[in-house]
């Protein structure tokens, strides 16, 4: 969303009707990674053993009702544990900074296209967002005065579309991380100049608004978004990639699980300060003899440089272009070291919205692949921890794009490949 524009949205149903569809979805909550005999696809985790509290017969209202507890999240598989010899899933996550849904109306458009695609994705909400601009002076960013933010406030209106789409996709199975609130980078009391105590201090009001924009709306009988964001926020990605070192310290202390906010090669993710480290990937930059960060910003600012509106010739080429480095580093990981595919983006409208399509385009490509999971930041923690250390640690000693050489069968069983032909210990040779 652009720096200085106000979210324009529509109105949503009345508060009786939103808890009723609330209901409603959870009563026909199924797992998106079983068939439609139920059975789970190949290489996906089972469902979960315990079972969770009837759908919609839990409301547990939280502070103000902003939030509540009502069981378990719908979609959400159980992670499992790769068998000996199994080979890794393919995962891919497709997270969005700043989420919220204005007049383009793309957070419930790839809300769709998920849906349509058996993925689940990370939405970054801003909080900033949640908070109406009559009551700015609530956010105290850390070095700035009270009532700033670079990327501005809402409005009732779009406060409500948002907290709809917020619900919708939760109950879906997608996850509510957070892209903090005022966006401030640079010099001058940018993120990056943040202390811990100062990270803390923005995530603690991120959650606030949140937790509160009934209170902070008046709308204080509208339908409640449907989990417990203290227990729903595991995960974040900092403003322009900055200040992710005192975030970590941060976000370890308040018990986050993963950090999405670096530059990695495409190779399996390792732990750093306590937390996963999931950050964007390097990819092929089709056309180019150098790699690209996957994320339309950074494909923006090789293309158009800082003008959103580039040449309109080239449009629609630009757009191809990040489709295809996007599809070329998934062949390369899905051909290789199977290292999860992680794309950041933003809800927007830049070059003619073909980094849009490009998305669109990527997604309706990989998810349907075999063996690949188009997944959220939570899933993967959570398949991750559900991992042999012994394993991990052999998927973490692949370089990008290599595949085992003696196979995955062989490379992750707990048997001794066998030793080739001509060396000690191989089976003799016939005479």
């Amino acid at each position: 969303m652009a720096a200085t524009q106000r979210i324009v949205t529509l109105r949503i149903t009345a508060a009786i009707a939103a808890a009723a569809a609330c209901a409603a979805v959870l009563a026909g909550c199924a797992n998106s990674e079983q068939g439609a005999a139920g059975a789970p696809k190949q290489g996906a985790p089972g469902p979960k053993k315990a079972a969770p509290a009837a759908p919609g017969s839990v409301l547990r209202l939280i502070g103000d009702g902003s939030t509540a507890y009502t069981g378990t999240q719908p979609h959400l598989p159980r992670a499992e544990r790769l068998r000996p010899g199994q080979k890794p899933p393919q995962f891919v996550v497709f997270s969005w900074d700043g989420a919220g849904e204005d007049s383009q109306k793309l957070f419930s458009h790839f809300r769709k296209v998920a849906k349509a695609n058996n993925a689940t994705m990370t939405y970054f909400l801003s909080g900033v967002y949640m908070l109406p601009e009559g009551k700015a002076d609530l956010y105290h960013a850390p070095q700035h005065s009270p009532g700033r933010s670079d990327i501005g406030f809402n409005d009732a209106k779009g406060i409500k579309d948002t907290v709809d789409q917020l619900r919708g996709a939760w109950l879906e199975g997608n996850e509510i991380g957070t892209h903090f609130n005022g966006h401030f980078c640079g010099k001058g009391g940018g993120v990056g100049e943040w202390s811990v105590a100062e990270w803390k201090s923005e995530i603690q009001q991120a959650k606030s608004f949140v937790k509160g924009w009934k209170t902070n709306t008046g709308m204080k009988k509208a339908a409640p978004l449907p989990f417990d964001y203290d227990k729903e926020l595991i995960g974040a990605r900092t403003p322009c990639l900055e200040g992710q070192k005192n975030f970590m310290r941060a976000a370890s202390e308040l018990g986050f699980r993963y950090d999405t906010s670096g530059v990695n090669n495409q190779l399996w993710p390792k732990k750093k300060n306590g937390l996963w480290d999931l950050s964007m990937q390097l990819v092929p930059f089709r056309g180019h003899s150098y790699e690209q960060l996957t994320m339309d910003y950074n494909f923006m600012v090789n293309q158009s440089g800082t003008a959103t509106q580039g040449d309109p010739d080239k449009q629609q080429y630009w757009g191809d272009q990040m489709r295809d480095s996007l599809l070329a580093g998934f062949d390369r990981a899905y051909k290789g070291n199977r290292a999860p595919l992680v794309i950041g983006n933003h809800f927007e409208s830049w070059n003619g919205g073909n980094y849009m399509r490009a998305v669109e385009e990527t997604v309706k490509a990989v998810c349907s692949k075999p063996e690949t999971r188009c997944v959220s930041f939570r899933q993967l923690s959570d398949w991750l921890d559900a991992q042999d250390p012994k394993t991990l640690a052999k998927l973490t000693g692949l370089e990008v794009g290599q595949a085992p050489a003696q196979g995955w069968a062989s490379f992750l069983t707990d048997k001794p490949a066998p030793a080739p032909k001509g060396v000690p210990g191989a089976p003799a040779a016939k005479s």
